[in-house]
């Protein structure tokens, strides 16, 4: 028995968390369940098994796109690795953005991943008046993410947290989340819809026309500064600009590859690093073993760095933990199948959407005990990356689903993993992070209709020990 095509259409539209509603219908359906919605049928995929069955083993048929009206077209115009097709283009942009994301490449901005996180943690200091005042670090982790993908993609960064590109760019990322949800737009299943007037029509054309005019201005100012004989560092506009012709890219291309490599960048990251903050906040006993594990191996004259990582288990645990319970995304990046298929006796078409339901799988309680409970315990010795973890051979072991699978996996997410790491094993060493008494944090709730974030929250960054305030000053 499957869901129906009216309860499908209600349930998951109306539903701010349809990822709550496809999990009941695992509980009650199974792992492997298909419905439609207007004139598209959607398969959802709830198993790791399955999900390497037929994303990861059979990526040449389950790698597609869905062009979505709203996201992959109004938006994104059909370009960008997100967004395009399975074919040529998508691999000719994939290979470009990974010129910037190798593990190997990264090693040569490291420097600023590794300064961005001083910068987080010397705001967040002032701003906090050394922990007397508790406020809402959104903007902070926020601008620290941006700033990061800044460096990477134009070689610059941003000043302050109130500087107009950093409210602008976390705007466009918010709105973009809001319009992109997989199933929350009727436009996007009842094509007939796409040639009416509408608001959220309105919506996406801004976001597309913001994005290409603000990092589309952004290429430009690199085009100049390289036209003029300036020293540019090496960034993705750069790159850009120096393989156009070779590579036959026109201008809304790079556009579009420059702002969906800086947008997703910063949401992702922003949001894992505010999950951090309130989940650490409300469990005090996991910061004691934390800030133990620091104090023991790393001590309180420096603080942790890339090289510390293997020996800080528990630290590792926690990061992976946040990401299991509160992944940006719960419903991966859908795919779209190029050619039917045949799955354990089940037929499914060409054209089909295909979604990870990350939701269902980062809760089961096969591989989980007490799935909903904040417990890094649970990844305590492992001491793979996430990139790693992707390639086990067992899919039931590898560690979450956050930056997705098969051949559409993240192509950021060695970036990521490189910023969480220095982010929060940082914010552990220099801050006793607390919840404000009668301000109990929601971790229930959350804004977005794509990517997840909490609900605004405030904390106190309390400094652990002398020697932090001495280390912000000695790096001024």
């Amino acid at each position: 028995m499957l869901p129906s095509s009216t309860k499908s259409l209600i349930s998951l539209h109306l539903s701010p968390y349809p990822e709550r509603v496809l999990q009941r219908w695992k509980e009650r359906y199974g792992p492997l369940l298909s419905f439609w919605l207007g004139n598209q049928l959607f398969v959802i995929i709830s198993d790791p098994v399955i999900v390497k069955d037929l994303i990861v083993t059979n990526g040449s048929t389950f790698s597609g796109r869905k062009p979505y009206f709203i996201k992959n077209q109004t938006i994104l115009h059909g370009r960008t690795v997100t967004a395009s097709q399975y074919g040529d283009k998508w691999r000719q942009h994939r290979r470009i953005a990974m010129t910037l994301l190798f593990p190997s490449a990264i090693h040569g901005y490291s420097h600023v991943i590794d300064y961005e996180a001083l910068v987080l943690l010397r705001s967040l200091y002032h701003q906090g008046k050394a922990g007397q005042v508790a406020f809402n670090p959104t903007h902070y982790t926020g601008r620290f993410t941006l700033n990061n993908m800044l460096t990477i993609s134009y070689g610059t960064r941003t000043d302050t947290s109130t500087d107009p590109l950093v409210q602008r760019a976390l705007a466009f990322g918010n709105e973009f989340m809001e319009l992109t949800g997989p199933f929350n737009n009727m436009v996007d299943f009842i094509p007939i819809l796409q040639w009416l007037p509408s608001l959220i029509k309105r919506r996406a054309k801004a976001v597309s026309k913001g994005l290409i005019d603000t990092y589309g201005a952004m290429i430009e100012r690199v085009r100049e500064r390289m036209n003029g004989g300036s020293e540019v560092p090496d960034c993705l506009a750069k790159t850009l600009i120096s393989i156009q012709e070779q590579e036959k890219l026109d201008q809304e291309d790079m556009c579009m590859l420059a702002a969906v490599f800086t947008l997703g960048g910063v949401h992702t990251t922003s949001s894992t690093l505010q999950w951090f903050l309130a989940l650490i906040a409300s469990h005090p006993e996991v910061q004691v073993r934390a800030h133990a594990e620091l104090d023991a191996i790393v001590g309180r004259d420096s603080w942790p760095g890339v090289d510390d990582k293997q020996n800080l288990p528990y630290v590792r645990a926690v990061i992976k933990e946040v990401q299991r319970l509160h992944s940006p995304f719960w419903m991966a990046t859908p795919h779209c199948t190029t050619a039917d298929f045949v799955y354990n006796g089940m037929y499914i078409p060409g054209g089909t959407v295909v979604i990870m339901n990350c939701y269902a799988m980062h809760h089961d309680p096969a591989r989980y005990a007490d799935p909903w409970a904040f417990n890094p315990d649970r990844y305590y010795g492992d001491a793979l990356s996430s990139a790693e973890s992707s390639r086990l051979t067992n899919p039931m072991q590898r560690d979450h689903f956050a930056f997705g699978a098969g051949r559409r996996i993240c192509p950021g997410m060695h970036v990521a993993e490189h910023s969480l790491w220095l982010a929060i094993s940082r914010l552990l060493w220099a801050f006793k992070i607390e919840a404000v008494p009668g301000e109990p944090i929601n971790l229930e709730e959350y804004e977005g209709k794509s990517g997840r974030t909490p609900l605004p929250f405030r904390v106190r960054f309390v400094p652990r020990h002398e020697r932090v305030a001495k280390l912000l000053e000695k790096e001024e």
